[in-house]
Protein backbone atom coordinates (compact mmCIF):
# COMPACT_ATOMS: atom_id res chain seq x y z
CA UNK A 1 0.00 0.00 0.00
CA UNK A 2 1.23 3.34 -0.73
CA UNK A 3 2.69 5.54 2.22
CA UNK A 4 1.23 8.92 3.23
CA UNK A 5 4.42 11.25 3.33
CA UNK A 6 4.13 14.88 4.37
CA UNK A 7 1.47 16.82 7.05
CA UNK A 8 1.70 19.69 5.16
CA UNK A 9 -1.34 18.73 3.41
CA UNK A 10 -3.56 15.60 4.57
CA UNK A 11 -3.76 12.72 1.83
CA UNK A 12 -6.42 10.94 3.59
CA UNK A 13 -8.66 12.21 6.56
CA UNK A 14 -10.50 10.02 9.54
CA UNK A 15 -12.91 11.47 11.67
CA UNK A 16 -14.26 10.81 15.32
CA UNK A 17 -18.14 10.91 15.36
CA UNK A 18 -19.84 11.86 18.51
CA UNK A 19 -19.25 15.57 19.21
CA UNK A 20 -16.53 15.95 16.47
CA UNK A 21 -18.94 15.39 13.09
CA UNK A 22 -22.59 15.44 14.83
CA UNK A 23 -24.37 16.14 18.56
CA UNK A 24 -26.09 13.05 19.92
CA UNK A 25 -25.59 13.45 23.88
CA UNK A 26 -29.04 13.86 24.02
CA UNK A 27 -29.70 10.23 23.26
CA UNK A 28 -26.81 8.83 24.87
CA UNK A 29 -27.57 10.58 28.07
CA UNK A 30 -31.02 9.22 27.44
CA UNK A 31 -29.73 5.92 27.66
CA UNK A 32 -27.16 6.01 29.82
CA UNK A 33 -30.22 7.33 32.46
CA UNK A 34 -32.15 4.40 31.72
CA UNK A 35 -29.39 1.78 32.93
CA UNK A 36 -28.52 4.01 35.80
CA UNK A 37 -32.20 4.28 36.87
CA UNK A 38 -32.50 0.31 36.69
CA UNK A 39 -29.72 0.00 39.04
CA UNK A 40 -31.27 2.83 41.58
CA UNK A 41 -27.98 5.04 40.73
CA UNK A 42 -28.13 8.48 40.32
CA UNK A 43 -29.25 10.38 36.52
CA UNK A 44 -26.03 12.20 33.90
CA UNK A 45 -26.71 15.29 33.35
CA UNK A 46 -25.87 16.09 29.64
CA UNK A 47 -22.43 17.56 30.84
CA UNK A 48 -21.88 14.32 32.94
CA UNK A 49 -21.80 12.75 29.65
CA UNK A 50 -19.82 15.09 27.79
CA UNK A 51 -17.07 14.50 30.52
CA UNK A 52 -17.34 10.72 30.93
CA UNK A 53 -18.38 9.03 28.10
CA UNK A 54 -14.87 7.87 26.20
CA UNK A 55 -14.12 4.75 26.35
CA UNK A 56 -16.10 1.84 24.37
CA UNK A 57 -19.22 0.44 26.60
CA UNK A 58 -17.45 -3.09 27.03
CA UNK A 59 -14.94 -0.95 29.10
CA UNK A 60 -16.36 1.61 30.65
CA UNK A 61 -19.60 -0.10 31.71
CA UNK A 62 -18.16 -2.89 34.28
CA UNK A 63 -16.25 -0.66 36.80
CA UNK A 64 -19.70 1.27 37.00
CA UNK A 65 -22.17 -1.12 36.96
CA UNK A 66 -20.68 -4.40 38.61
CA UNK A 67 -20.86 -8.11 37.61
CA UNK A 68 -24.55 -7.33 36.18
CA UNK A 69 -22.89 -4.75 33.70
CA UNK A 70 -24.50 -6.46 30.69
CA UNK A 71 -27.85 -5.71 31.96
CA UNK A 72 -27.14 -2.35 32.06
CA UNK A 73 -25.68 -2.61 28.58
CA UNK A 74 -29.14 -3.99 26.91
CA UNK A 75 -31.17 -1.05 28.71
CA UNK A 76 -28.97 0.87 27.25
CA UNK A 77 -28.81 -0.25 23.87
CA UNK A 78 -32.36 -0.63 23.94
CA UNK A 79 -32.95 3.06 24.90
CA UNK A 80 -30.71 4.00 22.09
CA UNK A 81 -32.29 2.22 19.13
CA UNK A 82 -35.20 4.21 20.19
CA UNK A 83 -33.91 7.74 20.56
CA UNK A 84 -30.55 8.26 18.43
CA UNK A 85 -31.99 9.10 15.60
CA UNK A 86 -34.71 11.74 16.19
CA UNK A 87 -32.23 13.40 19.03
CA UNK A 88 -28.94 13.54 16.28
CA UNK A 89 -27.85 16.90 15.47
CA UNK A 90 -24.75 18.06 13.01
CA UNK A 91 -22.36 20.69 14.42
CA UNK A 92 -21.82 23.93 12.50
CA UNK A 93 -20.07 23.49 9.42
CA UNK A 94 -19.53 19.64 9.38
CA UNK A 95 -21.94 19.30 6.00
CA UNK A 96 -19.62 21.67 4.76
CA UNK A 97 -16.70 19.69 6.05
CA UNK A 98 -16.89 16.62 4.95
CA UNK A 99 -17.88 18.21 1.37
CA UNK A 100 -14.62 19.45 0.97
CA UNK A 101 -12.46 16.44 0.81
CA UNK A 102 -12.48 13.95 -1.26
CA UNK A 103 -14.92 11.25 -0.69
CA UNK A 104 -12.81 8.02 -1.39
CA UNK A 105 -10.08 9.42 0.74
CA UNK A 106 -11.99 10.40 3.65
CA UNK A 107 -13.98 7.37 7.02
CA UNK A 108 -15.16 7.94 9.93
CA UNK A 109 -13.81 6.19 13.20
CA UNK A 110 -15.39 5.73 16.42
CA UNK A 111 -15.92 4.31 19.76
CA UNK A 112 -19.52 4.26 19.11
CA UNK A 113 -21.17 0.83 18.34
CA UNK A 114 -20.77 0.42 14.34
CA UNK A 115 -24.32 -0.43 13.47
CA UNK A 116 -25.57 2.37 15.54
CA UNK A 117 -22.87 4.38 13.40
CA UNK A 118 -23.39 3.58 10.17
CA UNK A 119 -27.16 3.97 11.14
CA UNK A 120 -26.55 7.63 11.77
CA UNK A 121 -24.56 8.17 8.84
CA UNK A 122 -27.00 6.77 6.87
CA UNK A 123 -29.84 9.10 8.55
CA UNK A 124 -28.05 11.66 7.76
CA UNK A 125 -27.76 10.80 4.02
CA UNK A 126 -23.68 11.09 4.40
CA UNK A 127 -22.68 8.06 3.33
CA UNK A 128 -21.69 9.03 0.18
CA UNK A 129 -19.29 10.95 2.17
CA UNK A 130 -16.85 8.10 3.59
CA UNK A 131 -15.42 5.22 1.93
CA UNK A 132 -15.66 3.65 5.08
CA UNK A 133 -16.72 3.57 8.78
CA UNK A 134 -15.47 1.83 11.89
CA UNK A 135 -17.41 1.80 15.37
CA UNK A 136 -16.88 0.05 18.41
CA UNK A 137 -16.36 -3.73 17.79
CA UNK A 138 -15.68 -3.79 14.19
CA UNK A 139 -11.84 -4.25 14.45
CA UNK A 140 -10.33 -6.20 17.27
CA UNK A 141 -9.62 -3.82 19.74
CA UNK A 142 -11.25 -0.18 20.15
CA UNK A 143 -10.17 3.41 20.89
CA UNK A 144 -7.16 4.39 21.98
CA UNK A 145 -5.79 0.95 20.40
CA UNK A 146 -4.75 1.83 17.27
CA UNK A 147 -6.57 -1.36 15.92
CA UNK A 148 -9.45 0.84 14.12
CA UNK A 149 -7.40 3.21 12.66
CA UNK A 150 -5.60 0.91 10.83
CA UNK A 151 -8.40 -1.44 10.03
CA UNK A 152 -9.88 2.05 8.17
CA UNK A 153 -6.80 2.23 6.73
CA UNK A 154 -6.31 -0.83 5.26
CA UNK A 155 -10.02 -0.57 3.46
CA UNK A 156 -8.74 3.32 2.27
CA UNK A 157 -6.00 1.28 0.49
CA UNK A 158 -3.20 3.24 2.62
CA UNK A 159 -0.70 2.82 5.61
CA UNK A 160 0.09 5.00 8.12
CA UNK A 161 1.52 8.40 8.15
CA UNK A 162 1.87 11.81 8.73
CA UNK A 163 -0.30 13.27 5.72
CA UNK A 164 -3.23 10.98 7.27
CA UNK A 165 -4.90 12.80 9.68
CA UNK A 166 -7.44 11.95 12.63
CA UNK A 167 -9.51 14.34 13.30
CA UNK A 168 -11.53 14.33 17.02
CA UNK A 169 -12.38 16.20 19.79
CA UNK A 170 -10.84 14.71 22.71
CA UNK A 171 -7.44 13.29 24.53
CA UNK A 172 -8.48 9.64 24.16
CA UNK A 173 -8.53 10.20 20.68
CA UNK A 174 -5.34 11.80 20.02
CA UNK A 175 -4.09 9.22 22.14
CA UNK A 176 -5.38 6.39 19.42
CA UNK A 177 -3.75 8.88 16.35
CA UNK A 178 -0.10 8.85 17.65
CA UNK A 179 -0.17 5.35 18.81
CA UNK A 180 -1.65 4.66 14.99
CA UNK A 181 1.28 6.63 13.47
CA UNK A 182 -1.11 9.28 12.21
CA UNK A 183 -1.17 13.14 12.44
CA UNK A 184 -3.27 13.67 15.85
CA UNK A 185 -6.14 16.66 15.12
CA UNK A 186 -8.27 18.23 17.24
CA UNK A 187 -11.18 20.44 16.37
CA UNK A 188 -12.65 22.52 18.86
CA UNK A 189 -11.36 23.70 22.62
CA UNK A 190 -11.60 19.93 24.10
CA UNK A 191 -13.16 22.32 27.25
CA UNK A 192 -15.20 19.37 27.73
CA UNK A 193 -11.97 16.69 27.73
CA UNK A 194 -9.60 19.24 29.92
CA UNK A 195 -8.86 21.10 27.20
CA UNK A 196 -6.03 21.96 24.43
CA UNK A 197 -3.09 21.51 26.17
CA UNK A 198 -4.48 18.08 28.07
CA UNK A 199 -5.22 16.77 24.77
CA UNK A 200 -1.91 17.61 23.21
CA UNK A 201 -2.45 17.44 19.71
CA UNK A 202 -0.53 17.61 16.26
CA UNK A 203 -2.23 20.10 14.86
CA UNK A 204 -5.52 22.15 16.05
CA UNK A 205 -8.56 24.17 14.16
CA UNK A 206 -10.74 25.57 16.45
CA UNK A 207 -13.54 25.62 14.05
CA UNK A 208 -14.93 23.40 11.16
CA UNK A 209 -14.01 26.08 8.59
CA UNK A 210 -10.16 26.89 9.37
CA UNK A 211 -10.15 22.92 9.15
CA UNK A 212 -11.49 22.88 5.61
CA UNK A 213 -9.61 25.61 4.59
CA UNK A 214 -6.48 23.50 5.74
CA UNK A 215 -7.34 20.77 2.79
CA UNK A 216 -6.35 23.34 -0.11
CA UNK A 217 -3.65 25.05 2.15
CA UNK A 218 -5.90 28.70 3.04
CA UNK A 219 -6.52 27.69 6.30
CA UNK A 220 -5.94 30.15 9.33
CA UNK A 221 -4.35 27.51 11.44
CA UNK A 222 -2.75 24.47 9.53
CA UNK A 223 0.34 23.94 12.48
CA UNK A 224 1.76 22.27 14.91
CA UNK A 225 0.41 23.08 18.29
CA UNK A 226 2.17 26.56 19.96
CA UNK A 227 3.94 27.07 15.96
CA UNK A 228 3.07 30.49 15.71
Amino acid sequence: MPVAGSRDLPSHILYDWDNTLVDAWSGITAAMNAALAAFAMPDWTEADTRARARLPLPLAFPPLFGPDWTRARDIFYATLASTHLATLRVLPGREALIGAFPAARQAVVSNKSGAFLRAEIAHLGWEPHFATAIGAGDAAADKPHPDPLWLALNRLGVSPGPAIWYVGDTALDMQAARAAGVTAVLLGDAAHDGGIDQAAPDLHFLTAESLAGAFSGTGSCACPLGAG
